[in-house]
């Protein structure tokens, strides 16, 4: 997590408690490309630009042939829509922007890990469909 506090973290038991579909961490969630996919964690934070939810996955497949940015976005999208929307909140603040995150390796947020490829991407949420927004 990052410094100071400010970032919030749930795992996989906390949101299922929360309401949302019961998963654990480390099943695998299907993608369109196939590849192989697990939830490591949500973060939240309030920066200057209101709240984020970022949902941390591992995807060990991701630099390697067939798995550049390009043949994986989709799966990005298609986790925002049918793994983060659902587990938002029914009631209370809703978040700004969602950040999807795949990495090779779990590792801890906010620290440079070099030798481990990462993709990013972020949405904003219109009528529970994820909209592609540019950082």
């Amino acid at each position: 997590m990052a410094r100071g506090g400010a970032w919030q973290c749930l795992t996989a038991s906390a949101l299922a408690l929360s309401g949302a579909a019961a998963f654990a961490s480390g099943d695998l969630l299907s993608v369109p490309s196939g590849q192989s996919v697990s939830f490591q964690e949500m973060l939240w934070d309030r920066p200057g630009g209101g709240l984020i939810y970022r949902f941390r996955f591992v995807t060990p497949e991701i630099g390697q042939a067939g798995r550049a940015y390009e043949d994986v976005e989709v799966d990005m999208h298609h986790l925002c829509e049918t793994f983060a929307i659902p587990r938002l909140a029914q009631t209370g603040p809703q978040p700004n922007q969602i950040v999807i995150s795949f990495s090779q390796e779990e590792t801890e947020f906010g620290v440079a890990t070099e030798d481990v490829t990462q993709f990013f991407e972020a949405y904003r949420v219109e009528d529970k469909t994820c909209i592609l927004e540019f950082f």
